[in-house]
């Protein structure tokens, strides 16, 4: 079991930048994978960033077409820590912003609430 907090949500204009934080506790969170998904009102809840790990310590990083360059995903495994540096924020980036855990990435990337650990989410709204 693994038990993931969000925090550092707000709002901010456009333009601006947040930085969001996932904690988790629980099980040995340097083997799974974390994810940061996002659902805007009205809309499926979509894939934003992931870091992936390799089995040697070594953690590759996914991006969203939508956020590259932008977003900056990292992770602090002495803190039990998986961060989302968002930059130049834009209105459509609005929306509760969800960390998951996963130690299959195949399920990791699918936005199925009940595959996985997902966290309770912060809401990010960026105003024009």
């Amino acid at each position: 079991q693994v038990q993931l907090v969000e925090s550092g949500g707000g709002l901010v204009q456009a333009g601006g930048s947040l930085s969001l934080s996932c904690v988790a506790s629980g099980r040995t969170f340097s083997n799974y994978h974390i994810a940061w998904f996002r659902q805007a009102p009205g809309k499926e809840r979509e894939f934003v960033a992931a870091t992936r790990w390799s089995g040697h310590s070594i953690y590759y990083l996914e991006y969203a077409d939508s956020v590259k360059g932008r977003f900056t995903i990292s992770r602090d495994n002495a803190k039990n820590t998986v961060s989302l540096q968002m930059n130049s924020l834009k209105p459509e980036d609005t929306a509760v912003y969800y960390c998951k855990a996963d130690l299959n990435w195949a399920s990791l990337l699918n936005s199925d609430y009940r595959q996985g650990y997902w966290g309770q989410g912060t809401q990010v709204t960026v105003s024009s």
